[in-house]
């Protein structure tokens, strides 16, 4: 018998300010037979506010596996929305096993792009935002310390995910691992105390110290490593991050060292 595989839509939510809902995800959640998402008591506020009245379904780490066959009967007729809690499914919250599963079925997979507090973060860090390397949450104690060294010689910007308790303890390694870079602390983005506290590690630190209690969601920016860098790399770094464009980092940098103005662009966009 011939039937229409359904679809699913995976749909960006605001991360705090529920006016950053896009009009294609309000248009796709009013649309679709059901929602998938991570916590259906904060979804269901969320379509309150739009006005949507729709079947929800949870989906968590813990029940992926059991949800995950009757999901993809459905979607074999029906269209569906993945939603996290907030921001972006996938970035560091379920759904990945769903998405692989309905490309291998030949469910079509539509993304509805809209707020991410990674992207947030970086752009309103003052750092440079291109290349950048995600990590995501990291571990524990030790762990955290051996993770930072193996992240300590790359060049690309840093962007982490971090909770209020454990926030001090993780300023303190990146200072004694990745040694006092600049670094960016974005809390409570798109939100009434939202909050940005840019400054050498040893800075920020100091900030978060002085208050008796840190609340919110938290994203962390940090500088890239530099490496085993020339003199002149590390200038047209500096220059770069002031906002000075490649052409003329190229011509300057050239000038003050005495290297090829040909082989200062190619460094710079070797990093892009």
């Amino acid at each position: 018998a011939y039937f229409t595989m359904g679809s699913l839509y995976i749909v960006s939510t605001p991360i705090g300010n529920l006016e950053d809902i896009t009009d294609r995800a309000r248009s796709v959640l009013s649309q679709v037979d059901f929602v998938i998402s991570e916590d259906t008591r904060r979804t269901k506020i969320l379509l309150e506010y739009l006005g949507i009245k729709k079947e929800c379904i949870s989906y968590y780490k813990p029940v992926e596996a059991q949800k995950l066959p009757l999901i993809l009967e459905r979607l074999k007729i029906e269209d569906s929305a993945l939603v996290s809690d907030a921001g972006t499914p996938l970035i560091s919250d379920p759904g990945f096993l769903l998405v692989k599963k309905c490309i291998e079925l030949g469910i079509k997979v539509v993304p509805v792009p809209g707020p991410s507090s990674v992207l947030a973060a970086l752009v309103a860090s003052g750092i440079e935002p291109h290349p950048f390397y995600f990590y995501g949450f990291l571990p524990k104690g030790e762990k955290r310390r051996k993770l930072l060294e193996e992240l300590k010689s790359r060049r690309e910007t840093l962007i982490f995910f971090e909770s209020p308790g454990r926030l001090l303890d993780t300023l303190r390694d990146m200072k004694e691992v990745l040694g006092d870079r600049y670094c960016c602390v974005a809390r409570e983005i798109t939100k009434i105390h939202e909050e940005f506290v840019r400054g050498k590690i040893s800075e920020v630190l100091k900030e978060f110290e002085k208050r008796s209690q840190v609340k919110g969601e938290i994203c962390i920016v940090v500088e890239g490593g530099k490496g085993d860098v020339e003199p002149w790399e590390d200038k047209a770094l500096s220059l770069i991050r002031e906002g000075f464009s490649v052409k003329d980092v190229s011509k300057i940098v050239s000038i003050l060292f005495k290297v090829p103005r040909k082989q200062v662009y190619q460094f710079l966009q070797s990093l892009r």
